[in-house]
């Protein structure tokens, strides 16, 4: 039976040459796809597939938590992240998010097929170019050692929305269609948020975000 896959990635020649790839396998078979990661995470809740590719630096919604969705809603979806970060801090928030797999782009193509196949079969994947220091590190987060906790920790899963809403420059008005909360709540959230991260001003914000991945550049 097919290996079914979602393809999440905001550059269509990306999601075009995935496709083109996996489906050339024979046992993959690519079952729906989208460019921002709200609408991602709505689509994989419809049809619930056995494997995601998601990017990392999606609009709307970003890769990590468009992951943590999937992973509450869809139990039996894994998902692969594909990134061009490797830093420990990103590494770390999608494997918590609940991320199986994490490629880097430059590496992408055949190893996308290797880390599906991986992931299927129940083992998590980590891309070849990702140092062993921070495997590493990771095994002895897990392991119990303390690690820096990120700002992010300290924000709600909805205030985690309006920061990426906001620094995309959506109005409240437009944050409150999207999420359907009142533009008074979305401004609630919004000096909430400033003020759990000691953040004063609007660049100071969009620096922030881009830091921690939420947003790209």
């Amino acid at each position: 039976m097919a290996i079914r896959v979602f393809l999440a990635d905001d550059h269509t020649i990306v999601r075009e040459g995935l496709r083109l790839i996996l489906e050339s396998q024979g046992n993959i078979t690519v079952v729906g796809e989208a460019s921002n990661g709200r609408k991602a995470v709505h689509e994989v809740k419809k049809i619930c597939p056995d494997i995601v590719i998601m990017d990392i630096a999606m609009p709307e919604l970003n890769g990590i938590d468009a992951t943590a969705q999937i992973a509450q809603s869809c139990p039996a979806t894994q998902v692969i992240i594909l990134s061009v970060y490797d830093t420990t801090e990103y590494i770390f928030e999608a494997l918590k998010a609940g991320a199986k797999g994490y490629i880097l782009k430059e590496s992408a193509g055949e190893e996308v097929v290797r880390a599906i196949h991986r992931v299927h079969s129940g083992h998590n994947y980590l891309s070849q170019e990702i140092s062993e220091a921070v495997v590493n590190e990771y095994v002895k987060h897990r392991g119990g050692f303390t690690l820096e906790k990120s700002p992010l920790e300290s924000l709600s899963k909805r205030e985690r929305e309006i920061l990426q809403l906001v620094v995309e420059g959506k109005s409240s008005t437009e944050i409150s269609n999207v999420l359907f909360l009142s533009p008074k709540t979305v401004d609630t959230y919004k000096s909430r948020l400033m003020k759990k991260l000691n953040v004063k001003d609007f660049p100071s914000l969009i620096r922030f975000a881009i830091k921690h991945g939420i947003t790209s550049l």
